[in-house]
């Protein structure tokens, strides 16, 4: 039994290190009470591994570093696999809504880096994306524009799992764009 609780304690040990942490808003609220008013904080936070994991998690407590640890442990048991392409960007453009925030996210060829407003960056610091053009539409809460953002994520779909399910090869879902480019300007040349 002993063994088993050690192997656990290694396992978790060695996750901890990997894991990235932004701290993207801190709320101050206050209850007025009889006394006066007490104060409470509470924290949002995005954690990932940088290799295509990332999580959010909300923490209340009446101290700072407490409401962020809750927020870590929230956003650590939260996270979700995201598919890249190439390991640095989406494999392609999607819109994700939550509330009245909406967000557009598209692929963007190396080089691009990460075009994107506060909340939205932070996610994909922590993801791994290294080239991404964000757009926030709707809602500048950073709550909402985070649940967006994961909404939109979540559907993006790797070629891999789309030939699975149309019982395709890799190759016949995804068009080289030197085809298109070509197919292209033939078009234009007509």
């Amino acid at each position: 039994m002993a063994r088993n609780n050690d192997r656990r304690d290694r396992g978790q040990e060695r996750e901890e290190p990997e894991l990235l942490e932004k701290l993207v808003g801190i709320n101050r609220v206050a209850k007025v009470v009889k006394g006066g008013r007490r104060f409470g904080f509470a924290a949002l936070v995005v954690v990932g591994d940088g290799k295509g994991r990332a999580g959010f998690g909300t923490g209340k407590a009446r101290e700072v570093p407490e409401a962020i640890r809750k927020a870590t442990e929230g956003a650590k048991r939260n996270m979700v696999r995201i598919p890249l392409r190439d390991g640095r960007t989406l494999h392609h453009d999607n819109k994700g809504n939550y509330g009245a925030g909406k967000v557009l996210l598209r692929a963007a060829p190396a080089g691009t880096g990460i075009i994107a407003g506060g909340p939205m960056r932070a996610v994909f610091e922590v993801l791994g994306i290294q080239d991404i053009v964000a757009k926030s539409i709707g809602s500048s809460n950073p709550h909402n524009m985070i649940k967006a953002t994961f909404s939109a994520l979540n559907h993006i779909q790797a070629p891999r799992a789309v030939a699975q399910k149309r019982g395709k090869r890799v190759g016949d879902i995804l068009v080289k764009r030197e085809d298109k480019a070509a197919t292209g300007d033939d078009a234009a040349a007509s």
